[in-house]
């Protein structure tokens, strides 16, 4: 099982499309003994892979530790990051820490659109020394792009621009209009498109020794299966059964993009949160509507929770939106 935490609301980039729309440290972020006792938690809840995530996680001062005592407690932690902080004496600290990989965001190959998505001259310049960093110290890093309209065409050329910089693997993740992305709404894909484009991601997959995951683009099993592809994955939305995310100031929620607060950490254990919450209890039943309800593949795909929440009236049980296969019925 797989748990985020957004370690710190403080960044020093403005990305167009942050659902944590970061910037300014928020008030109230959790503390440092604050922290522990929630890693503590996660634990006790059997998470497995520990994801600090921001804004910019290496933002925040006790990062270092907190990373330490995550692997200590015998989870995996790992960075998700725009790279540009990672110097050569940040990635040896990182892997003197215990990190066992950064995702580092890199959304085009041209400079100009990269750093203007994300409002940071030399945004590009400093993500690509930060991978290269990271390789000097032997610290694994995979490359992380957010597909839109403009930059679906290039998506495979990344991919081999992340096999030549030395990544382990390139999460792509389709946008989901949450926070600041609600404004990019229309950049997203639509159903066609985001079918073509999770075909061509897993036919390049078929090609390259490198790990391809599509993130918030739960169809991509139920396409595998079709195209006869073993994954090592074993189900598309992870939202609330195997995977949930921490905001910095300790509030649960199901998934970064389904912006419902379940429960904060500093009043109630995160353990029992997870185990009890009636939301994570009704996700887990995946009873859904609609067509993906009715869909022989709900149980590898169960559809984007998220983006069924914002185009259905904020019902996360609703049909996918942008899936254009529509399934058996009556045979579930």
């Amino acid at each position: 099982m797989i748990i985020s935490w957004n370690s710190t609301n403080q960044c020093n980039m403005f990305c167009e499309h942050c659902y944590r729309e970061a910037g300014e440290k928020a008030e109230e972020e959790l503390s440092t003994d604050e922290a522990k006792r929630m890693l503590e938690e996660i634990v006790r809840a059997d998470f497995k892979i520990m994801i600090f995530s921001g804004g910019e996680p290496l933002m925040r001062p006790d990062i270092f530790e907190l990373i330490a005592y995550a692997k200590n407690l015998g989870l995996r932690p790992v960075l998700g990051t725009n790279g540009t902080l990672i110097s050569p004496e940040v990635a040896e600290k990182l892997k003197m820490a215990g990190l066992m990989g950064a995702g580092i965001s890199l959304d085009s190959l041209d400079v100009k659109k990269h750093d203007q998505l994300r409002h940071y001259e030399g945004a590009f310049r400093e993500a690509v020394q930060g991978m290269n960093n990271c390789r000097e110290v032997g610290l694994p890093f995979q490359i992380h792009t957010t597909v839109f309209d403009w930059n679906q065409d290039e998506l495979e050329n990344i991919t081999d621009f992340a096999i030549e910089t030395g990544a382990v693997a390139h999460h792509l993740f389709f946008l989901v209009p949450t926070g600041r992305a609600v404004d990019l709404e229309e950049e997203s894909l639509r159903a066609e498109a985001y079918e073509e484009v999770l075909e061509r991601i897993l036919k390049k997959q078929q090609e390259i020794e490198i790990e391809l995951k599509p993130t918030c683009a739960p169809q991509f099993m139920r396409i595998a299966k079709q195209m006869g592809m073993d994954m090592r994955f074993t189900r598309g939305c992870l939202a609330g059964t195997h995977y949930c995310i921490v905001g910095p100031k300790g509030d649960v929620q199901p998934c970064a993009y389904l912006n419902i607060p379940l429960g904060n950490v500093k009043e109630t254990p995160f353990s029992e949160i997870w185990s009890s919450h009636p939301v994570f209890k009704e996700l887990r039943t995946l009873n859904y509507k609609g067509d993906c309800g009715q869909c022989e593949y709900k149980y590898i795909c169960g559809g984007c929770r998220a983006r069924a929440y914002f185009y259905h009236d904020k019902d996360f049980m609703a049909e996918e939106p942008w899936c254009i296969y529509r399934g058996r019925r009556g045979q579930l």
